[in-house]
């Protein structure tokens, strides 16, 4: 299996802090952390936060590839996100029914004179980015244990 480059990370304790991580990719370093109410030191964003921004960055850039593609009006785009668990009985289109399931609310900010149907369209794609169908596909963990 081939890895393209950018797509390995390595996520360290920094030895800082409880929960404190250095997060690498490429040249990039990241800092990871849980809020004081959870132990933390409040360094970075939390794990679901950076799930949260790398689905939100996939969305807004693939938002923007096919306006610039279709030479759409598309002035900018935000998305808003924010992750929780909720009880299974009350999600209407969850197949759990039982304990909880978790619930991403993605809000998406189009501004330009886009018409409705642009607008649309531009929704449509956004369910297609690469990070939310793989949010929403079958995942596999694979974990394994190797010499340090």
């Amino acid at each position: 299996m081939t890895t393209e480059p950018g797509n390995q990370v390595e996520v360290e304790e920094t030895l800082t802090g409880k929960y404190t991580r250095n997060m690498r990719s490429g040249r990039h370093v990241l800092i990871a952390d849980e809020p004081e109410s959870a132990g933390g030191n409040d360094a970075g964003p939390g794990p679901y936060e950076y799930l949260l921004m790398g689905l939100g960055a996939c969305t807004s850039m693939t938002i923007r590839m096919y306006a610039e593609r279709k030479q759409l009006p598309l002035e900018r785009v935000r998305v808003r996100l924010s992750h929780q668990k909720v009880h299974a009985q009350d999600c209407l289109d969850c197949e759990t029914r039982e304990g909880k399931v978790d619930e991403i609310t993605r809000e998406i900010i189009l501004e330009g004179r886009l018409s409705g149907e642009q607008r649309q369209k531009l929704l449509d794609i956004a369910n297609r980015c690469p990070v939310h169908r793989t949010l929403i596909s079958e995942i596999k963990v694979r974990s394994k244990l190797v010499p340090d």
